[in-house]
């Protein structure tokens, strides 16, 4: 086992992995910018280093300041978390050449499956459903409608390296197609750096079904079952919980052995999670992997029992994995809602700035994973997520009201949060008889809109 990590992030998730470590015995260095300084992590790490300026790519995205700081710590692992280099091959690939062992996948798995058209490729080879679309990188729009031409509108532009809806376009006509493709490539290459860009046919009103997975170096691999995270605006997801409330057993066992053989293709090792479209008929459709720990991840722990960064941790450092057997089964329903610095009012407009105000919920099965504190300013730079409430109850029933009381119980003073209105999701007959699609946001604001509803700072 590892002596020393270094979490290569920040807010709640490095708070996660720190806590995770302290229970293994292992001593965690934490990085921060000079906006994070007064931030949590930086307290409860054994060891602190600042690596820059509070821009992202001069502190958390910058890998030789990382690797300095791993270096001078004597570090002997980096666990990246998730977003900023959590998916990042060559991060990889530069700790690996720097004796450093990176916690997640091998690099050239990430570059792999990263990589969207390759990864269709992969389900494909694998035998997973993928939705009818181009066979690779769409060069010109002139190639763009002769794809369209062939599965028919409405079709979506993907960035080929993309991910958090960024890149993504849906056109339902030639004209609409040919200004969302130069759009979508000019979006990719600033936010990726990779240009190129690939076409689905567009699945209307589906769910978000995703299965966690995981893998030691020893050939094992199982999966932990699905995770419905349907509620989102613009890719975003807002709520998630497992296991979904539409699958029969029947369609849990299929859209599991899916998963399971696509992961088992690519030989995957640590955590990951492959994602589905299901669409009206109940048929699924690959559409990604992440090759790194999912935000949503516990509400997985939660009804399977299992200590996700933990193993993480024990694979990288050469374990097996604890799990024996390669299906679990449920215990019980967990919810998960994000809270974020946004006014819903506001075109849900970030809103930095100091808590003045705090109290986080608690009692039976509610758990809060976050880096607030009374006090703390919420800096501008970075993603606007300052929480996670996650709810365990024995069926979904009593976690919606569990959830709605814990949401009720908890109070961000200062700044504009999602609060409330992730409360009035959750009271909707819709939410609650599971009749929605990933389109039930922006239907939810629209009517909210026309009514002429207000929203209130927490």
């Amino acid at each position: 086992m590892f002596n020393k990590i270094l979490i290569a992030n920040r807010g709640e998730i490095a708070l996660r992995i720190i806590r995770a470590c302290k229970e293994l015995g292992i001593k965690t260095v934490s990085v921060y910018s000079e906006a994070d300084a007064d931030s949590l992590h930086v307290h409860l790490a054994d060891e602190s280093v600042c690596i820059g300026r509070a821009s992202s790519k001069e502190s958390y995205l910058n890998i030789p300041a990382l690797i300095s700081a791993a270096e001078i710590t004597d570090a002997e692992a980096i666990h990246p978390g998730y977003g900023f280099l959590a998916e990042n091959a060559h991060f990889a690939e530069v700790c690996a050449s720097c004796q450093i062992k990176f916690i997640g996948p091998k690099p050239e798995v990430m570059r792999l499956m990263g990589d969207k058209v390759a990864a269709i490729r992969m389900a494909k080879k694998a035998g997973t459903p993928t939705t009818p679309g181009s066979d690779g990188p769409v060069i010109d729009g002139k190639q763009a409608l002769e794809v369209a031409k062939r599965i028919k509108y409405p079709v979506i532009i993907k960035a080929s390296a993309g991910g958090g809806g960024r890149g993504m376009r849906i056109a339902h006509t030639d004209i609409a197609l040919n200004q969302a493709f130069q759009t979508c490539r000019a979006e990719a290459e600033a936010a990726f750096g990779n240009p190129e860009v690939y076409i689905e046919k567009y699945i209307e009103e589906p769910r978000h079904i995703e299965v966690q997975i995981m893998g030691d170096e020893f050939g094992h691999i199982v999966h932990l079952g699905e995770r419905d995270c349907t509620i989102q605006r613009s890719h975003q997801k807002l709520i998630e919980e497992a296991p979904s409330q539409v699958l029969s057993a029947r369609q849990r066992k299929k859209v599991g052995k899916y998963a399971l053989k696509l992961a088992k293709q690519v030989k995957y090792t640590s955590a990951g999670t492959i994602e589905f479209l299901m669409d009206k008929n109940s048929d699924f459709y690959f559409m990604e992997m992440n090759t790194r720990v999912q935000v949503e991840h516990p509400v997985t722990e939660l009804i399977m029992g299992v200590d996700i960064i933990k193993e993480q941790i024990k694979i990288a450092a050469g374990e097996r994995l604890s799990i024996t057997k390669d299906i679990l089964e449920p215990r019980g329903h967990a919810i998960e809602c994000r809270i974020n610095a946004e006014n819903p009012d506001d075109n849900f407009r970030p809103s930095p700035g100091t808590i003045t105000t705090y109290h986080v919920p608690g009692g039976p099965g509610v758990r809060v994973d976050t880096h607030l504190y009374q006090g703390y300013k919420v800096p501008p730079y970075y993603d606007s997520m300052l929480a996670k409430i996650i709810v365990h109850s024995p069926n979904r029933n009593e976690a919606i009201k569990r959830m709605i009381r814990a949401l009720d119980e908890l109070v961000i003073e200062g700044i504009y949060t999602t609060t409330d209105f992730l409360k009035t999701i959750l009271e909707s007959e819709t939410f609650k008889r599971g009749t929605y699609s990933t389109h039930f946001v922006e239907k939810f604001m629209k009517n909210k809109k026309d009514k002429g509803e207000e929203g209130s700072k927490k």
